[in-house]
């Protein structure tokens, strides 16, 4: 590890209180310890503390649980490890206990019908009148439930009205192609179904109605559809619909939690589905009810006093880490709709209107605003805003820079690193960790996490794979569907047996920061040069002119032969600028990576092939310009883009 450093650009006050520090003295007191510092702290969690750093957490957090548990932790060995055995609690009576009545617990943002909000009593009124629409609609413990809606409230009211019951939610975004979504909830069966009649995108109304049509068809398992008229007009639907304000209308059961064992499914989310049917992945109730309190309070500090928003839509895992927000008390920013509706800073005028104090985003996003000039400290007041999360893909260090000068100087940064697979981060900010350019600041507390090499030896100060060496809760309580573990086992375990490999390159410094890569399973290694694909793009990206790229390269079964590295980079540069930004970008790659890295082939494309959520799709274009075809590689469905790969599958026909 080199000794030179990036630069501190956010530290800890000294004694300054937060719930990290008040939870660390409260362990320290429990057990006689002393945790002189962080890293302390950690190791503890993660070795000789495991199991009491888990229950004292319960026990600080106040879990509400109608059975005691038996046994916090089974065994430490993965997969298998079964937490809190013996307890019974549910995940929506902890998201609504700390809300005050009359305070805002939600407000939802959208181009669709603009501003509106709930408090804290109309929030468990309407899960209340939804909790028992669904009953008399037959809904029981264990049913799936299922919800294609936006990032609007009610999609908020219907998944915590589905937890109470102890009944199963998974949603889809709207945006969603219909062979996507089939292919989720054809897996999971549900037997309601929650939908959106459209939403209104930038200047456009987006109908629905024959996706409606489709899905109902497309999904036998369904017994009834609630709609939500989103737009508010009367798209003629051929099925028989209950209208949302309808549901539960005139029933008068009070709001009830049926308690339920601490790994009972909660929901159901899955991979990227961008090669195969996409993983259903389960999370338990205790399980995502531990893990978000950890997680939220703790490292992201958060309280009551907050207001939470994340720019997210109801298909990413970051909306269930938004909606957990309600654990803390916070209450939550909802938007829905064009980012860059009124311009490139909407959601900046958005934190500013809403008083957010903490906000969160894609990476991709916050270099687009550094791109495109922003200052939003300069034109708008965000004085409250005091945190600020990024995640999706690694922050390069030139947005890090941007936010602490254009955005806030005294907010907290917390990048954060994790994936469906745990619907949380095993590292990001903390309130205890001071954030260097372009550096995840720390390791999470009850995350095990390190980076091994292909000897399973772990390093430091080298690029290895990212693992995890003791079991976490919110580990998933399995695949939808794999009832022998083994499609479980084979995606986390096999390549280091009984060790938890996530499939991403990083590398950790001595005190525990760390640099993601990039995924493992895409990496760039010529001449015996191993090279992350985000470290590409960090560089090319850094060229003005170049707004987006994706790298790829063709390996030689030869050992004397490199391959050939394929770029691909959406620009805005006029075509006979072309060859001068070619030059550009293949001498800042010579210069910042090394010589092994120069493309052998530029290739300009309107724009870079993702997932909904950003998702570079690194591994099917490699497979397109193998010879296979842009259908076969990936669902379009699922694209962000769905033309996106035709002009990939042109130029691999052009090779």
């Amino acid at each position: 590890m080199t000794s030179s450093r990036p630069q501190i650009l956010w530290e800890p006050k000294l004694g300054a209180p937060t719930n990290l520090s008040a939870f660390i003295e409260y362990c320290a007191a429990t057990t006689g310890l002393t945790f002189d510092h962080y890293d302390r702290f950690w190791e503890w969690s993660i070795g000789e503390g495991l199991e009491k750093f888990w229950e004292l957490l319960w026990e600080w957090c106040e879990i509400d649980s109608s059975e005691p548990y038996s046994e916090v932790l089974t065994t430490r060995t993965m997969p298998g490890a079964k937490w809190f055995v013996g307890s019974k609690l549910n995940y929506a009576n902890h998201a609504l206990r700390r809300l005050s009545d009359d305070q805002e617990a939600i407000v939802g943002i959208s181009q669709s019908r603009g501003r509106l909000s709930l408090t804290g009593v109309e929030l468990r009124s309407e899960i209340r009148r939804v909790r028992n629409g669904l009953m008399s609609l037959g809904v029981e413990k264990g049913d799936r439930v299922a919800g294609y809606l936006p990032n609007i409230g009610e999609a908020i009211v219907a998944f915590l009205a589905t937890a109470s019951l102890g009944a199963i939610w998974t949603s889809c975004a709207p945006e969603f192609g219909v062979g996507a979504v089939l292919d989720r909830f054809g897996q999971v069966e549900p037997k309601v179904l929650f939908v959106v009649d459209g939403y209104r995108y930038g200047r456009h109304d987006v109908d629905r109605s024959d996706e409606v049509r489709r899905l109902i068809e497309g999904l036998p398992t369904v017994s009834s559809t609630i709609i939500v008229r989103h737009l508010g007009a009367q798209h003629s639907v051929d099925a028989d619909l209950i209208e949302w304000n309808d549901l539960g209308s005139g029933l008068s059961a009070e709001l009830a939690f049926d308690d339920v064992d601490f790994d009972h499914p909660l929901y159901i989310l899955y991979s990227s589905g961008t090669t195969g049917l996409p993983k259903p992945i389960v999370h338990g109730h205790g399980n995502i009810t531990l893990e978000h309190l950890k997680v939220l309070t703790l490292h992201a500090d958060m309280g009551e006093r907050d207001r939470f928003m994340w720019f997210t839509t109801t298909g990413w895992m970051m909306w269930n880490y938004l909606v957990s927000g309600l654990l803390t008390g916070a209450c939550l920013v909802l938007f829905d709709g064009d980012p860059a509706s009124e311009g490139a800073d909407t959601l900046w005028r958005l934190v500013a209107d809403e008083g957010v104090t903490w906000f969160g985003s894609g990476a991709p996003w916050f270099s687009a605003c550094r791109r495109a000039g922003l200052q939003p400290a300069r034109d708008f007041d965000l004085a409250h805003l005091r945190a600020i999360g990024s995640t999706g893909a690694p922050l390069p260090p030139d947005a890090f820079r941007w936010i602490y000068e254009e955005v806030s100087s005294t907010a907290l940064l917390s990048p954060i690193s994790g994936g469906t697979d745990i619907c949380s981060a095993f590292v990001g900010g903390s309130p205890l960790s001071a954030v260097r350019e372009g550096e995840i600041p720390a390791r999470y507390l009850g995350c095990a996490v390190a980076a091994w090499d292909e000897h399973g030896v772990e390093v430091v100060g080298d690029q290895g794979e990212l693992v995890v060496t003791q079991p976490m809760p919110s580990m998933p309580v399995g695949f939808w569907g794999d009832s022998d573990g083994s499609r479980y086992r084979s995606s986390y375990f096999e390549f280091y047996p009984g060790i938890w490999r996530h499939g991403d390159w990083v590398t950790f410094n001595d005190d525990g920061s760390c640099v993601i890569s990039g995924r493992s399973d895409a990496t760039l290694n010529r001449g015996g040069v191993r090279v992350g694909t985000a470290e590409i793009y960090r560089v090319v990206e850094s060229v003005d002119g170049i707004s987006d790229s994706l790298v790829v390269h063709l390996e030689s079964p030869s050992a004397d032969d490199p391959g050939v590295l394929v770029l691909f980079v959406a620009s805005d540069t006029a075509l006979v600028e072309r060859d001068g930004l070619i030059a550009a970008l293949k001498s800042t790659v010579r210069r910042e990576l090394s010589p092994r890295h120069v493309p052998d082939e530029v290739h300009f494309v309107e724009v870079i092939p993702t997932t909904l959520s950003g998702k570079k799709l690194e591994l099917p274009v490699k497979k397109i310009l193998r010879g296979a075809s842009a259908d076969d590689v990936a669902s379009r469905d699922s694209l962000k883009d769905p033309s996106a790969l035709d002009a990939i599958a042109l130029i691999a026909s052009a090779r």
